[in-house]
């Protein structure tokens, strides 16, 4: 996450970020669903998120946050994109980069 806010902040350094705290520590400080209300009105507010990876602990009735905001937000689709990596690479098609819904 931090390379990625890094790329932002140099691209437009008007942007502002509102960080909130959900996964791995909103579980230690007792949300069994790894997300509080708090970060709920933040998302409601702002209308985006940039998301890094959320750590669900493995055991204990914990909800996964991941799968949590997917459903609550409706969001069913990934992008996974692929880079040709020519001349570094051998590729069929070296010019061609796709990205995958």
């Amino acid at each position: 996450m931090d390379a990625t806010l890094s790329i932002l902040r140099a691209a437009d350094p008007s942007l502002s970020f509102h960080h909130v705290t959900v996964g791995l520590k909103a579980y230690e400080s007792g949300l069994m669903a790894g997300i509080g209300d708090d970060t709920w009105k933040a998302i409601d507010a702002h209308k985006i998120i940039l998301k890094g990876p959320i750590t669900t602990p493995q055991g204990g009735g914990y909800k996964s946050v991941n799968v949590t905001l997917r459903k609550t937000l409706g969001l069913y689709a990934n992008l996974r994109p692929c880079v040709s990596y020519h001349p570094y690479v051998t590729a069929l098609h070296p010019t061609m980069d796709v990205v995958i819904v």
